[in-house]
């Protein structure tokens, strides 16, 4: 575990939660400064869905919406996302819990810059030690690059629809599609989109995950 210093006492008590529903109150009730995206949020993004799925799906940021009800993936992208998942008999807030990369959100809703995604990284960590999900479906580009930090340059439209293991989460299996806000600006995705869950559907009926 990341190691912080005595003055930052209060994310050594989140980092340090025994439940994932401590770590949750604590996190999202915190005043966390790591990082300047503290500045301008409303709320601490810290999930939604079931904390007890063996299934994460982890997207970028917050945006608005969810600055404003401190909830993820409940603005158009997660309406979308949640549309996508229910075509495969998947209710996102029963069947997965869904995370982002950082915990706050950023400007103009960019992406996360590396000092930002990292100031938050041992959040996310210790979010998947009190989870042990079994599959991490991760959405876009950014989730890719911060998640596989050996991916330093890729093209998505070759990751997205792939299986992977990661030497850093043992046991975890890792499934790469395009992030739903994605969908918005090219509707022409749609299609692969629902190929790339239908593929993802069945890997979990495999396993039993579902």
């Amino acid at each position: 575990m990341v190691q912080f210093d005595l003055f930052e006492g209060s994310v050594n008590q989140i980092l340090t939660a025994s439940t994932y529903l401590k770590f949750k109150k604590l996190l999202s009730g915190s005043d966390c400064e790591r990082c300047t995206l503290s500045h301008a949020r409303t709320n601490i993004v810290v999930d939604r869905g079931n904390s007890k799925s063996e299934i994460i799906f982890i997207g970028e940021a917050p945006g608005e919406k969810e600055d404003k009800q401190g909830k993820a993936f409940v603005g158009r992208a997660g309406k979308l996302l949640d549309e996508f998942l229910l075509e495969i008999g998947i209710q996102s807030d029963r069947d997965i819990l869904i995370l982002n990369v950082v915990k706050c959100r950023p400007p103009e809703n960019r992406a996360p810059l590396a000092e930002e995604a990292s100031a938050c990284s041992p959040f996310l960590a210790r979010q998947l030690v009190l989870v042990q999900p079994k599959v991490i479906v991760l959405l876009g580009a950014t989730a890719l690059k911060y998640l596989a930090k050996d991916k330093k340059e890729f093209e998505m439209h070759k990751e997205v629809g792939k299986f992977f293991m990661l030497p850093e989460y043992p046991g975890i299996q890792f499934f790469v599609i395009y992030h739903p806000a994605y969908l918005l600006y090219d509707p022409r995705k749609k299609e692969v989109f629902r190929n790339h869950l239908a593929r993802f559907k069945q890997y979990l009926t495999d396993r039993r995950l579902l």
